[in-house]
């Protein structure tokens, strides 16, 4: 006997498939850690730009602080442009070809960065890499969104942050062993590794069945939805679900177990900036989902997660500093884990919400510790901080970014999205280390003060979206900002 497959759980294909998506996100968190530990043997060595370790290369490549934090940064000023170069190859290639695409930047990028002689040569490598993290960042949640269950779509969705912590947590690990002069080379270069693996793997990825039904490709959409779901699973009433969230409704002649659409009831992933500022229902969207992800970064958590062995260094030696950095990447990817269990039990917007109050007690908990030097309060104060982010504000907002956007809407949404995180990321990460030599402390006034008031906004404008079809998501929104009532006949799925 087949099951409906709305009823599906975790299909081993669905979840190879998901997986395979996330090494880019392993990548993009090896971008992101690993300038964190060979920091000091990157560009403040004690030989300088001498050759003495190689008659090839200088030892490392002296620069200011604050030019340091520009070239780590650099790479947001690449994601923010790979961002808008995503949306087209998403709606015109697809999302497996975006998917394999991303990985060149890395590859390039790895080369680029492990042969630097120069400031500038390691800042355009870091660039390269982040336009891979740009498309990524685009590409890996619309497909992840796209692809998974109605019942574990949140669990699956957290998977990309999740990679992410393991790819940042990977980059500690190796620069504890590689943050000498030549081995922070080799740091930087290892990202082409994850990168090569996920394009070997391509061949076992399925194109998202909601992308080939906005393209009119629905005998293709049907086989790839099969073979995501398995053999056991009926698809049909999934299928007319997708087909039904992006087309209008018209007269349709039905079969013994499935539904022929008429030539008239025709899709396409067709959405213009412009449809985005007009239509109510798409504006409402696009904006909650900016201010979400503009919200994610001014949390401050990745100014924290750059430059955590400068906080701890100020009230711990040098050596326990780059242990407690560690420390706060594995705690990072324990609550990141806790977050896939809980996302489907106490939902998306319980999970924001928590992250986000709880953010802004642990901000404040910084400014009183750095204001009294009390130093095991600052590290406590730090792994909440970091926590906060891991259970909530680090996954929900990517999360939320496929879920409640119409399939229509996806690319061009989620490329908005993903350029203001970016920026509000290179915004961050830029201003950090001079907030921190200024205002010390008291620069997480201005942290906790943002998320107190993103926890207004989440509490007011964000609805719950566990255990919801896309498509109906997407209806009940609009009732809402249309004002007319929903029709949930229209879903065969009526669990909330």
């Amino acid at each position: 006997m087949e099951h409906d497959s709305r009823k599906a759980l975790y299909p081993a294909r669905t979840v190879a498939c998901v997986l395979i998506s996330c090494i880019g996100s392993f990548s993009m968190g090896w971008t992101i850690g690993s300038p964190n530990l060979p920091a000091e043997a990157t560009y403040n060595c004690q030989n300088g730009s001498a050759h003495k370790n190689n008659p090839n290369f200088p030892d490392c490549l002296p620069m200011s602080s604050s030019m340091w934090g520009i070239v780590v940064s650099i790479f947001c000023i690449g994601a923010l442009i790979a961002s808008f170069i995503a949306e087209p190859a998403l709606t015109r290639l697809g999302r497996k070809a975006t998917i394999a695409l991303s990985n060149g930047g890395w590859i390039v990028g790895s080369i680029i960065m492990g042969l630097a002689t120069s400031p500038a040569v390691f800042g355009f490598g870091r660039f390269c890499t982040g336009i891979s993290c740009g498309m990524g960042s685009v590409a890996t949640p619309t497909y992840n969104g796209e692809v998974s269950t109605i019942l574990s779509r949140g669990s699956l969705g957290v998977c990309n942050q999740l990679m992410i912590v393991c790819g940042i947590l990977g980059s500690n690990a190796v620069g504890i062993f590689l943050s000498t002069v030549p081995l922070w080379r080799i740091n930087y270069s290892l990202v082409a590794v994850p990168a090569i693996l996920q394009i070997l793997l391509l061949p076992l990825l399925i194109e998202s069945p909601r992308y080939l039904v906005s393209v009119n490709k629905d005998e293709e959409a049907r086989h790839a939805l099969q073979k995501l779901r398995g053999s056991q699973y009926n698809v049909e009433f999934e299928l007319e679900d997708i087909i039904q969230g992006q087309r209008k409704p018209v007269e349709t002649e039905k079969g013994e177990s499935n539904t022929v659409l008429k030539e008239s009831q025709k899709s396409a992933e067709i959405c213009s900036f412009s449809d985005l500022l007009r239509d109510p229902q798409l504006r409402y969207i696009t904006l909650t989902i900016m201010i979400l992800h503009v919200a994610q970064q001014f949390s401050g958590v990745n100014g924290v997660m750059y430059y955590s062995t400068i906080i701890f260094r100020q009230s711990f030696g040098e050596s326990q500093a780059r242990q407690l950095a560690f420390a706060g990447s594995v705690v990072n990817l324990a609550v990141t884990l806790l977050s896939v269990y809980l996302v489907e039990r106490c939902g998306r917007r319980f999970l924001l919400l928590l992250a986000q109050s709880l953010g802004a007690f642990s901000a404040a908990l910084l400014v009183v510790a750095g204001r009294y030097n009390i130093s095991p309060l600052t590290c406590t104060a730090v792994m909440v901080f970091i926590s906060a982010f891991a259970i909530g504000l680090g996954p929900i907002p990517w999360l939320l970014t496929s879920e409640l956007t119409p399939t229509r809407a996806t690319s061009r949404v989620t490329a908005i999205a993903t350029a203001a995180n970016w920026l509000s990321n290179f915004c961050v990460a830029l201003v950090f280390p001079t907030l921190m030599e200024k205002m010390q402390s008291y620069a997480f006034i201005i942290f906790a003060s943002s998320l107190t008031l993103s926890t207004l906004f989440t509490y007011r404008y964000v609805p719950e979206t566990k255990g919801r079809p896309i498509e109906e998501i997407n209806a009940d929104i609009a009732s809402r900002v249309l004002r007319e009532p929903l029709d949930e006949t229209s879903f065969h799925h009526t669990g909330r």
